[in-house]
């Protein structure tokens, strides 16, 4: 059943933040929702589309589950600091709470900027932005640790010691899981993450983990031998936002594009799914020193609403559609 109140709250906090950046200074971009290549993320699975023409020959594209590969090229173009509230696309995803296949992201890049200098960038967009009414929990001062902060107070260990696969692996096993021989390090984190870390994380506060470990294959900087400029926020225990300090290194953003797309290709090749192409001369482009945030809309709609269903924000759902309801 649809609810018209929360198509206006939405409208209302899409209103919202589109004045908060227009007022700093951000040029809105607009950028396509079909790609004919993507950065490659093994852990994320992808819709594939075929462009039929009996002149130029079929190809295919992909929808794309973040703007980030188009709005890094505007970037690098001498865009200056920009937003952009898109549709993205991850297939594969759990039909759960959090969880809907198309979602709305926004993201934002500001120049100049570090990590740090986004978590309050970020914590004022969120309080200004706030539709009528929204939870209080969005109006409160964020708990900031890092992630070997977390990692020792909710599960135990010092993760500084763990940074070989022998000692992350030994913790794992020591909590019951079942590592296959070939996982690599950072899955096997994951396993200890999820199941340890995330459901203790406070949920009366906002929470910001920082300092993620550099193992986590990732674009973003590394600010030391063992951990990468990033953040991730949780409101209420749910995923919100990603920030990077934005790589700007040719040679390690390439090195990284043919790391993972060759991790990509192989687990794919033995499941099957989806292999998007690999534009390699992204990595050639001029990228300026920034942090870029990514923030999911529907989520951050779903907690400033009082809910908890992500359903229950999404006048058209994915499982809806799925259950034949729409």
């Amino acid at each position: 059943m649809f609810d018209i109140s929360i198509e206006r709250k939405r409208a209302e906090l899409y209103k919202n933040i589109r004045s908060f950046f227009d007022e700093k200074g951000y040029l809105e971009v607009f950028t396509p929702t079909l790609s004919d290549s993507l950065i490659p993320e093994p852990t994320i699975k992808n819709f594939e589309s075929t462009f039929i023409n009996e002149f130029t020959g079929n190809k295919n594209f992909y929808l794309i589950p973040s703007p980030e590969i188009f709005i890094k090229r505007l970037i690098a173009s001498g865009s200056g600091s920009v937003y952009e509230i898109s549709k993205c696309f991850r297939n594969s995803e759990q039909l759960g709470l959090i969880h809907n296949p198309e979602f709305t992201m926004l993201e934002y890049y500001t120049m100049d900027y570090d990590e740090a200098d986004s978590i309050g960038l970020t914590i004022e967009m969120l309080r200004k932005t706030a539709i009528i009414g929204s939870d209080e929990i969005i109006f409160k001062d964020p708990l900031i640790m890092s992630v070997d902060e977390a990692v020792f107070k909710y599960a135990g260990f010092d993760l500084s010691m763990c940074h070989s696969i022998e000692k992350i692996r030994e913790e794992a096993e020591r909590r019951g899981h079942l590592i296959p021989e070939d996982e690599s390090w950072d899955d096997t984190f994951n396993r200890i993450f999820i199941d340890s870390v995330e459901p203790n994380l406070p949920t009366d506060v906002p929470v910001i983990l920082k300092d993620y470990p550099a193992e986590i294959e990732c674009l973003a900087k590394k600010n030391s031998e063992y951990t990468r400029a990033r953040w991730e926020m949780y409101i209420k225990g749910i995923e919100v936002a990603n920030c990077y300090k934005e790589e700007t290194d040719k040679k390690i953003t390439r090195s990284y594009y043919e790391k993972e797309y060759e991790k990509l290709k192989k687990e794919r090749k033995k499941t099957g799914d989806v292999i998007p192409d690999a534009d390699f001369s992204f990595c050639d482009i001029d990228m300026k020193e920034s942090s870029g945030v990514a923030m999911g809309l529907d989520r951050l709609l779903m907690i400033e609403c009082g809910k908890k269903d992500i359903e229950d924000v999404l006048s058209f759902s994915f499982k809806g559609m799925l259950d034949g309801k729409v």
